[in-house]
C-alpha cells in the first residue's frame, strides 16, 4: 500500500492536527536528538492558534534553546501566541522574549528556581524548563485543565519515552529522522521497532481492572483472571531458581520495567508458545530489538494494560552531522514499512 498522498503537498495543513483536538494532553517524543521535535511543536502551535484551541505548553528538561548543547548547531526556538499558557523555571521566565503575566507559582524549587505558570499577552519566544518527574508533570496537566486549557503539549528533552506513557499524556507524536541513522534501512528498523511497541494490543478490560493498581513485582495470573504475587520484586532479581514462575498459569504481569534478561529467560522456556506477558505500557520496555524479536519469533505473546494513542509519525530528513536524506523517498519507505502516514516536519517551516 502506498501512502504517498499523505505527505505530498501537505506543508500548510497536516491532517493529524484535527485528531489532536480529541485529546486533553499530547507528548512529542523523539527517537534521538535533532529529530525535529521543536519544529513539530511550532507547527502545532501555529495551527492550534488558527483553530482557536486554548493551548498550554510545558516540558521535562530544558527545551527551546537557540544552540544545540552537543553539536553547537542552531536550533529553532519555541514561539508562543496570545492566550497560550506555559510553565518554565524562574530563571528562564526572566529570559523570555514575549509579554506575559504570571498565573501561579509552584512552591517547589528546582535548580533553576521555582516553576512559574504564565499566560502569553503578546506573542514571542520562550525557553521551557519544566518538571523533573512525570508525577509533577501529571499534576501540571491537571492544573492546566482546571485553568480552562483544552490541550496541554509536553515537549520532552532528549528521547524521554516516559512522557508518552498513557498514564501521563493521552496522545503522542513520534519524531524520527536522519539523526537516528543516515542509513534509511536502519532508520526504518529502529523506528518500526518502537512503532510496534507503541501499538501492542491491550489486554482485556477485566484484566486491566485487576492489574492496574499493582505497582511493582512480577505476578502470575490464573485462569480466572486473578493475580498472585510471585515474590519477585523486579525482573532484575529473576534467577535460575524461579521454578514457580508459572505455578498459576502461563500469563505473567510485570508491573515495572521489562529487561532483556526477562525476555531471554522466557524465550527458552518449553512452554514459550503459551506464555503471555502483560506490561503496563510500551514505555516500560528496556530491551534490545533482537532480543524482543527472538521472543516473538519463538511464539511469546505480549499485551499492555493501556495502549498509547499515536496520532502521527514525523520525520526530519536532516542530521546535525551534515547529511540529508531524500525527503520524499524516506517518507515513502517509512510510511510503507509502518503502514501509516509519515510527515516531513521540516516542510512545516515553509
Amino acid at each position: 500500500m502506498s501512502y504517498t498522498r499523505y505527505f505530498r503537498n501537505f506543508a500548510s495543513e497536516m491532517p493529524f492536527v484535527e485528531n489532536i483536538r480529541n485529546y486533553r494532553s499530547l507528548s512529542i517524543v523523539g527517537l534521538d536528538k535533532n529529530t525535529g521535535k521543536t519544529v513539530c511543536l511550532n507547527y502545532l502551535l501555529r495551527r492550534l492558534r488558527d483553530l482557536g484551541v486554548r493551548t498550554a505548553v510545558t516540558s521535562i528538561g530544558v527545551d527551546g534553546e537557540q544552540v544545540d548543547s552537543v553539536f553547537a548547531t542552531a536550533k529553532p526556538e519555541i514561539t508562543l501566541y496570545d492566550g497560550m499558557q506555559f510553565i518554565t523555571s524562574q530563571k528562564h521566565y526572566y529570559q523570555r522574549r514575549l509579554v506575559s503575566k504570571i498565573v501561579s507559582v509552584d512552591e517547589r524549587r528546582t535548580a533553576l528556581g521555582q516553576l512559574l505558570t504564565a499566560e502569553v499577552i503578546c506573542a514571542g519566544k520562550v525557553l521551557l524548563s519544566g518538571a523533573a518527574t512525570t508525577g509533577i508533570l501529571k499534576q501540571q496537566i491537571d492544573h492546566f485543565v482546571k485553568n480552562g486549557m483544552e490541550l496541554t503539549i509536553v515537549d520532552g528533552a532528549l528521547s524521554r519515552l516516559s512522557l508518552a506513557s498513557p498514564t501521563v499524556t493521552e496522545a503522542m507524536i513520534l519524531a524520527t529522522g536522519a539523526a537516528v541513522s543516515p542509513n534509511i534501512q536502519q532508520l526504518i528498523n529502529k523506528t518500526r521497532f518502537v512503532y510496534r511497541l507503541i501499538n501492542l494490543p491491550e489486554t482485556s478490560p477485566t484484566l486491566r481492572q485487576e492489574l492496574n493498581s499493582i505497582e511493582n513485582g512480577i505476578w502470575g495470573v490464573d485462569s480466572d483472571g486473578e493475580a498472585h504475587d510471585l515474590g519477585i520484586k523486579s525482573v532484575f532479581l529473576l534467577g535460575r531458581g524461579d521454578d514457580n514462575l508459572f505455578k498459576y498459569g502461563n500469563t505473567l504481569f510485570v508491573a515495572g520495567a521489562v529487561s532483556d534478561k526477562l525476555l531471554k529467560y522466557l524465550a527458552v522456556q518449553p512452554n514459550i508458545k503459551e506464555i503471555e506477558l502483560i506490561v503496563r505500557d510500551f514505555t516500560k520496555f528496556f530491551v534490545a530489538q533482537d532480543v524482543y524479536a527472538d521472543y516473538v519469533r519463538r511464539g511469546g505473546k505480549i499485551a499492555v494494560l493501556q495502549k498509547s494513542n499515536l496520532v502521527a509519525v514525523c520525520l526530519n530528513p536532516t542530521s546535525p552531522h551534515g547529511y540529508t536524506l531524500n525527503s520524499d523517498e524516506a517518507c515513502r519507505q517509512l510510511s510503507e514499512a509502518l503502514e501509516c502516514p509519515v510527515y516531513d516536519v521540516m516542510r512545516t517551516s515553509i
